[in-house]
């Protein structure tokens, strides 16, 4: 089992920049595929980033292609989600999510085991 924790979330203006954390426990996260997704008043969960075990597959919803880059640090137990040129449609909730093996699409919530507690990201225009 793998817990998840969030941070780096704020208010920020649009064209600005946040990096995203989520540090993860366990000594087995080199075995986790990772994921970032966002939720919005109202809105259903949507996918945003995943990174693959050894970093080699980093696919991006195409909201947020070319503006994000997700990134890990194994050795630190971690993943990041630099984002770049925020708009006011990025604010939501950002949940990082785990599985040692997709079970569905890297896009699907419902793929992922073990979820963060979620960092609020507001951008205002």
């Amino acid at each position: 089992q793998v817990q998840l924790v969030e941070s780096g979330g704020g208010l920020v203006q649009a064209g600005s920049s946040l990096r995203l954390s989520c540090a993860a426990s366990g000594r087995t996260f080199s075995r986790y595929a990772m994921g970032w997704f966002r939720q919005a008043p109202g809105k259903e969960r949507e996918f945003v980033a995943s990174i693959s075990m050894s970093s080699s597959a980093t696919p991006y919803a195409d909201s947020v292609k070319g503006r994000f880059t997700v990134s890990r640090d194994n050795a630190k137990n971690t993943v990041y989600l630099q984002m770049n040129s925020l708009k006011p449609e990025d604010t939501a909730v950002y949940y990082c999510a785990a599985t040692p093996g997709y079970s569905g699409p890297y896009y699907q919530p419902s793929s992922y085991d073990y979820w963060g507690q979620g960092t609020q990201v507001t951008v205002s225009s």
